[in-house]
């Protein structure tokens, strides 16, 4: 299988370089050239324009900031899926609203393409290890082709269902974050407040009941002083918002999700916007 991928950023890269870790014939783009160059130094065969990947693959892999930009990037004359071969797959593995997804699948179907969405959970310790969570929504013949693409880079992987099941699924999982990393931050800064050394308390914490890997990996972020993006405050956002609006769509109040956004806005109105999730400690300890 030929594979392609669009979108080498901070998670895109380290996917996109366990793919071709694992031999699969890798062609890549991006907007930055010297991403294109370090992938092409790992084994890739680099492409002048998303255009020429998508001539030549079989499966597309992408990785992009948002919505919109996954649409500019498959639509219109220029876009990715009216230059595909037929019967080509193209998985969309970044985090957007799920009607962005249906929306893709059903213009992918009018150009014989497969369209799935497979947004991920673990940073880009997950991303550099290759011990992803992928949470894949689409055709069920089309997922199980690519499971050793997908075990290249994630080591649960799980179908959930049609065309944009998998971003909800994704949603469901930043909702869940959303609390755990507030309440990291509360807990971090309560210790601090009542005079206790922070890394005692989370040594006592972090092997009992409220242990989490919110807790171990950014908590320890936070007493170190690490605010280094894991994942960006203003991609969490963008998340956060895509959830709070398909739970408005159906009539269902996320009380703490809430709470949790407009901390973050704040934060992102200080200037914290691209700064790591953990970052949220700077706004509760103030």
């Amino acid at each position: 299988m030929k594979v392609g991928f669009i979108g080498l950023g901070r998670m895109g890269g380290h996917m996109c370089s366990n793919v071709i870790k694992a031999g699969f014939e890798t062609y890549v783009s991006d907007l930055v050239p010297a991403l294109v160059e370090q992938k092409v130094a790992e084994g890739a065969i680099g492409c002048k324009d998303n255009l020429e990947v998508a001539a030549n693959m079989d499966i597309g892999f992408t990785m992009l900031p948002n919505g919109a930009i996954v649409e500019a990037v498959m639509c219109g004359p220029k876009g990715v899926l009216s230059h595909c071969k037929p019967g080509t797959i193209i998985v969309d593995m970044s985090s957007v609203a799920p009607g962005t997804t249906q929306k893709m699948a059903k213009i992918a179907a009018e150009h014989g393409v497969k369209y799935m969405d497979a947004p991920v959970s673990g940073g880009t310790i997950g991303a550099q290890k290759g011990t992803l969570a992928i949470m894949v929504g689409g055709d069920r013949d089309a997922f199980d082709k690519m499971h050793d693409v997908f075990a290249a880079m994630g080591t649960n992987i799980r179908y959930q269902g049609g065309a944009g099941c998998g971003q909800h699924t994704k949603m469901a999982n930043q909702i869940a974050i959303s609390g755990c990393v507030a309440a990291v931050c509360e807990a971090i800064a309560y210790a601090k407040r009542c005079g206790l050394d922070p890394q005692d308390m989370f040594d006592a914490i972090s092997t009992g009941a409220a242990g989490s890997w919110q807790l171990t990996n950014n908590g320890q972020k936070i007493i170190n002083g690490d605010y280094a993006p894991g994942f960006y405050v203003k991609h969490f956002i963008k998340d956060m918002n895509i959830a709070l609006d398909e739970a408005q769509a159906r009539d269902l109040d996320l009380t703490v999700l809430h709470m949790v956004r407009d901390k973050y806005d704040e934060l992102a109105a200080q200037g914290g916007a691209d700064e790591g999730t953990q970052a949220l400690i700077k706004v509760i300890d103030k």
